[in-house]
């Protein structure tokens, strides 16, 4: 099925289960401990082997030679795979550093061997005996360095950008912006590792992984081992968190696959949390200059944004810049990012890419130009709201709501009770408010699904669509509930597994909406083969309370499918419709903290999440998604950043311990609150993603509120204490 018209009324305006609040169908297998993911899978009958990654200790430079001779004599141990023995491999299509293969090093920690042995205890000793020699070379690992020679990447698809005359318009500006910010090195750190087990039988191999994008995965570790991408089998039905540190293979899944073929057994393999932050990927480090011109009046008639980031040879860049590109109006604009060559870890998707380090910046420019203005921050971004892409005023929004976001969270929030800097103190605590836009673009992939509907009038759900905690099997249930017109107890839903139909995957926010689309599509090609077996004209066929009605003749589901049952098999894949009106979400984060006059030390008290994003699927796992990302902003703004160590090249605070997630203690109460709309030109769900507009703004609301409760602006990231204890007023 092909979504190119915007969608009109459809069995999914029903919302008789579909926008309901059901809670999600795999918690009660997760809360029992029932639910299997990667590491987990066992067999008492399997003879399963356990590998050990062993990692490069230099960050740039060349293998000369491994010797292995005392970790293959240590007790227990099966086979040790080197990747001088493996030689080189082909690199995946969403790889920028290769997993695996050959005597160049490109970062700390990529994998170089993998020993595997009886158990986990004995393979971890044995990697510790494998000894290697480098020829190290120089590396560059300082962003601020490397910025001097950065450039743009030449199959850049994240253009410079160009509207009016910026340079005359800021120059002739009434009131005007020029500040630099920076946002660090940032991990996933989701608590479930990246593990594998791999098992071959003859020359086919089943990989259970904890991955995103499962069709992504098997496409690119066949190109790796060089083998038919139909002799891998790839599950991965739980996954517990990515972020977007799962959506593209990683070495836990090929050490795996090739330990086991070494060693004859199946093999688990999970990475440590050391090599979970210096083997994956990560979110790259930005520095960027802002630069807006208004009127007196508030009108901004000149914005620029320009970023610099960094990546390994052939990497991508951060595109901080893409939301400035579409948040506010101004007739004169100019965006611009560039690419430093860094030796790091690969830098790669995570969170909100673009978006969230991006409006961590833009908008603590747009409270500092509101500042200048004599203006309130939330007047000041509605009198520059659009209704039009400002780089091509032809192109309308498809919906857009962002007035109301601010509006409604202003007046749920209190926001009129926000004082001046450092105006409200309640004993050793100043107290302030921040607001920040959230923004994210609306994307939709390619999703194929297959329903199967038994003699029982049970409909089963295949998709190798990935559920990592943000209550995929629950709206897909729902979907086909809604379509077929059965309780929900009647809906069954397989995922993650290669042998069903591609789905879109998980990232981007563009799970939810691509999978249920392609459910939707799969449910239409169902409903159409049980209205011809039955002889109805399918176009006034209705499905509903198990039964199936075509004028005054109603026919039990159970009986139209027959003994043999029947299938409906199909993919959702789109038009145009993204081109010719603009598509994104739209939110608004409140937020109230409280600074220690003595110390600096901050901490958020309450916070409030203003979302428009089309037709909530499900308004439970939709909070869920939002609460969460909410958090991670959180850390975010306060704690999370990289230490690099710019001599030897790699992330100093590798483990839980030296990068501080936000917890429950940092924590205070949320609200989220959703705004009640559809989107005819999204899908035919009428939806769009949330999980990303959550974190979007969140860390400069945060950044803005500890500026209204202390005066002292802070413009690089983590907000930590130190950038403000020399600042703080007077303690008495």
């Amino acid at each position: 099925m092909k979504f190119d018209t915007p969608a009109t009324t459809n069995p999914i305006d029903q919302m008789k289960v579909v926008g309901k609040p059901i809670p999600r169908i795999d918690g009660y297998l997760k809360v029992t401990g029932q639910a299997k993911y990667a590491y987990e899978w066992h067999d008492a009958s399997t003879p399963y082997a356990y590998g050990y990654p062993v990692g490069a200790s230099i960050a740039r430079g060349r293998i000369t030679s491994m010797d292995i001779a005392a970790a293959e004599k240590a007790p227990g141990v099966l086979a040790v795979v080197t990747t001088l023995a493996v030689g080189e491999r082909k690199k995946g299509k969403f790889n920028t550093a290769k997993l695996f293969g050959g005597d160049e090093v490109q970062h700390y920690h990529q994998a170089i061997a993998v020993v595997v042995a009886e158990t986990f205890e004995q393979a971890r000793a044995a990697a510790a005996l494998v000894k290697v020699d480098y020829a190290e070379e120089k590396g560059a690992f300082d962003l601020k360095e490397a910025m001097k020679t950065a450039d743009k990447p030449a199959d850049s698809q994240q253009p410079d950008t160009s509207v009016g005359d910026f340079d005359a318009a800021i120059g002739s500006a009434a009131i005007t912006l020029d500040e630099a910010y920076s946002t660090p090195d940032q991990s996933h750190a989701m608590m479930e590792p990246h593990a594998s087990i791999a098992a071959w039988n003859g020359d086919e191999v089943t990989v259970w992984t904890s991955s995103q994008m499962i069709d992504w995965w098997r496409a690119d570790l066949a190109t790796t081992l060089d083998i038919d991408k139909e002799k891998i089998h790839l599950m991965s039905p739980f996954i517990g968190g990515g972020f977007g540190g799962k959506l593209f293979l990683r070495s836990d899944a090929v050490l795996a696959v090739l330990g086991a073929q070494a060693a004859k057994r199946p093999v688990k393999v999970a990475l440590p949390r050391p090599f979970m932050i210096n083997n994956t990927t990560h979110r790259p480090a930005t520095i960027q200059r802002i630069r807006i011109g208004a009127e007196r009046d508030g009108k901004i008639t000149a914005i620029a944004h320009e970023s610099w980031s960094g990546d390994q040879p052939g990497g991508q860049l951060e595109a901080a810049v893409a939301q400035t590109r579409l948040l506010y109006a101004g007739a004169n604009r100019m965006t611009a990012m560039r690419l430093a060559t860094l030796n790091l870890p690969e830098g790669n998707a995570m969170r909100a890419p673009g978006e969230a380090p991006g409006l961590m910046a833009l908008e603590i420019a747009m409270d500092e130009m509101a500042e200048k203005l004599g203006l309130d921050p939330i007047e000041f971004r509605i009198l520059n709201d659009t209704q039009v892409d400002p780089e091509k005023p032809e192109r309308p929004f498809s919906h857009r709501n962002l007035i109301g976001c601010l509006k409604l969270g202003a007046e749920t929030f209190g926001w009129s009770n926000r004082g001046k800097p450092g105006a409200r103190r309640e004993g050793n605590w100043l107290i302030g408010q921040g607001v920040a836009v959230a923004f994210r673009n609306n994307m939709m992939l390619p999703s194929g699904a297959r329903v199967r509907l038994d003699r029982q009038g049970i409909a089963t759900v295949e998709t190798d669509m990935t559920d990592i905690g943000t209550g995929s099997y629950t709206i897909i249930a729902q979907t086909a509930a809604e379509m077929l017109g059965l309780p929900m107890d009647r809906v069954a839903v397989q995922l993650g597994d290669s042998r069903f139909p591609v789905s879109a995957g998980s990232g981007g926010q563009f799970g939810a909406n691509s999978s249920t689309s392609g459910v939707y599509a799969a449910c239409v090609k169902l409903r159409e083969a049980v209205a011809a077996k039955l002889g109805f004209n399918s176009d006034d066929v209705v499905f509903e309370n198990g039964e199936v009605r075509s004028g005054n003749r109603s026919v039990p589901l159970t009986e139209a499918v027959g003994d043999e049952g029947l299938v409906g098999e199909d993919t959702m894949t789109w038009g145009d419709l993204t081109q010719t009106h603009q598509q994104s979400t739209f939110g608004a984060h409140f937020v109230e903290v409280g600074v220690d006059v003595a110390t600096g030390e901050s901490r958020v008290r309450r916070m409030l999440a203003v979302c428009a994003a089309g037709r909530i699927l499900n308004p439970i796992t939709a909070r869920s998604q939002v609460i969460g990302a909410m958090t991670m902003g959180v850390g975010g703004a306060l704690s999370e950043e990289l230490a690099v160590d710019t001599r030897r090249g790699f992330f100093v605070n590798h483990d839980l311990a030296g990068y501080e997630v936000a917890v429950h203690a940092d924590i205070p109460h949320q609200d989220v609150i959703f705004m009640d709309e559809t989107d005819p030109m999204s899908s035919p769900m009428k939806a769009k993603g949330v999980g990303e507009l959550g974190l979007c703004g969140v860390s400069a609301a945060i950044a803005n509120a500890i500026y209204n409760a202390s005066g002292v602006r802070v413009r690089h990231y983590p907000l930590t204490l130190d950038k403000l204890i020399g600042k703080l007023p007077d303690v008495a």
